[in-house]
């Protein structure tokens, strides 16, 4: 490094910062930057802490002390490109462009994020044939030209693209780009009508944590959506941002603070009417929030379903504390998505909190949610078999929902599974679908394993599911979750039991 000017040796993707920061050093007098980038030719990146001090102000001597971070915890991640268009796709964009808008601000600098809206890009696309690659291509190359260090754009969703660039930056004139780019390629010399939305974002009020998840919530809305639904996004790019640090908010809240309410649905045995145990179900408080399910979905998007699953365990805990401990009757269910159960920090905060409650071994089970796809079955059969070993039966939710379902009962050794409401009803409708779930329910005889059959809501149902075996039964015929377990006893339409 000796005789380089210290901004050669800082690596591009933080130059932006460095240059206002020492600019900024003769008016302040000292300056501390958490982590940037050192990189040299043929050198590894090292990750840095800077604290800065003006000794002269007049002649701008400047003195600046580095201390080295750990590697590991600032790694840059290589982002993956959507192969048309060579841009980051949306996961990547996200987790480089809240670290790096935060970093603007504690530069002095606001920058701007843009998201560039190409609703009849499918259209185009298929008059393109096989040469539309290459004008994806250069859509590419023109918005990461505009970009902050030109690499600080992305694509997504299949006709939304996005970028991070400098405060005031000729918006309109790319856009006119983008326009001549489409039209030239274009057989029919018609080209795209290009929307465009920019979005200032005051940092001051958001923490970067929720800034990162605030965006990535955003972001994916619009990557999902299409169309006029899309435009209409597009128009409300504040409102659609304000909108989702709000959701963000309210989840952390709920996790945090636990406001939230468990409600409990029974899981009754199919010959005796008999009460077996409840599922423990989340209502969200707010009137105006989204329905559960959504909200799970949220929370599994943006990584928060972990805090959540285990504030939802802590929660029923409680409850059952409240309760005779010698009352075999409540046994209880709790949901445990996919995403947790592949996180180490889950698994552990779980299972130490299950060694200080033994009193719960009887009276607690677990089911994992296939709602989240178990990206690795080796790491979810041990914390299955984690929980098993200590005495707590798990069951395997939402089953025949998804053509993985068969790969996972190869793999996971479980207690129970439970046949998801949507392939009941498509077994009633099929004319095979009797002796499908037939079939299925002796498979699961046949391994030592019980089947529960989810929404059954009718008495119909409730026949069809006993004569194609199923050991167990939940649904609205039984009663609607509610927080009052004392509402199932006695059981509703318990008569079509005693008839038999």
């Amino acid at each position: 490094m000796i005789g380089l000017d210290f901004r050669d040796v800082v690596a591009p993707v933080d130059r932006l910062v460095i240059e206002p920061w020492l600019k900024r050093l003769p008016e302040v007098g000292r300056a501390m930057i958490e982590t940037i980038t050192l990189s040299g030719p043929g050198a590894a990146p090292l990750w840095v802490s800077l604290a800065a001090n003006c000794l002269d102000s007049e002649e701008g001597t400047i003195h600046i002390a580095l201390q080295r971070r750990d590697t590991g915890a600032h790694a840059i991640k290589t982002p993956t490109l959507d192969p048309a268009s060579r841009l980051a796709d949306c996961t990547s964009f996200v987790d480089r462009v809240a670290e790096r808008i935060k970093r603007g601000h504690a530069a002095g600098m606001v920058p701007e994020l843009t998201l560039v809206v190409m609703p009849d890009l499918h259209d185009l696309r298929q008059r393109l044939g096989a040469g539309q690659d290459g004008m994806l291509e250069a859509v590419g190359t023109a918005l990461k030209a505009r970009s902050i260090e030109e690499d600080m754009a992305a694509r997504i969703g299949d006709d939304t693209f996005s970028l991070l660039h400098e405060a005031g930056a000729p918006i309109d004139q790319l856009i006119r780009q983008l326009e001549a780019i489409t039209r030239a390629a274009d057989p029919a010399g018609i080209g795209l009508t290009i929307d465009a939305s920019t979005l200032a974002i005051d940092t001051v009020m958001v923490a970067e944590v929720d800034l990162a998840l605030a965006l990535t919530h955003t972001l994916r809305r619009f990557g999902a959506a299409s169309g006029t639904d899309l435009r209409t996004m597009a128009n409300n790019l504040r409102s659609a941002f304000q909108n989702s640090v709000i959701t963000v908010g309210s989840i952390k809240r709920a996790i945090n603070e636990q406001s939230f309410t468990v409600v409990f649905q029974p899981i009754v045995q199919i010959n005796t009417g008999r009460i077996h145990h409840f599922e423990a179900l989340c209502r969200f408080e707010a009137q105006d929030q989204e329905s559960p399910f959504t909200t799970i979905q949220v929370a599994e998007e943006l990584g928060l379903i972990a805090a959540f699953d285990l504030a939802m365990v802590r929660k029923v805990i409680a409850w059952l504390f409240t309760r005779p401990l010698n009352n075999a009757r409540e046994r209880i269910a709790v949901n445990v998505s996919g995403y947790s159960i592949e996180q180490a920090a889950y698994t552990e905060a779980l299972l130490n909190l299950l060694a200080e409650n033994d009193w719960l071994r009887g009276r607690l089970m677990f089911e994992i949610t296939e709602s989240a796809r178990i990206a690795n079955l080796e790491t979810a059969d041990r914390f299955i078999q984690a929980l098993r070993q200590r005495g707590f039966q798990v069951s395997l939710d939402d089953f025949g929902a998804g053509a993985a379902s068969f790969q996972y009962l190869s793999v996971l050794d479980v207690d129970v599974v439970k046949l998801d409401g949507s392939a009941v009803r498509n077994a009633q409708k099929a004319q095979k679908g009797r002796a499908f779930l037939s079939a299925l329910t002796e498979l699961c005889r046949r391994m030592g394993i019980e089947t529960i059959a989810e929404m059954v809501d009718t008495p119909e149902t409730l026949q069809f599911v006993r004569d194609c075996g199923c050991n167990y039964v939940q649904g609205y015929l039984f009663g609607r979750p509610t927080k009052e377990i004392n509402d199932f006893h006695p059981l509703p339409n318990r008569i079509l039991f005693t008839a038999r």
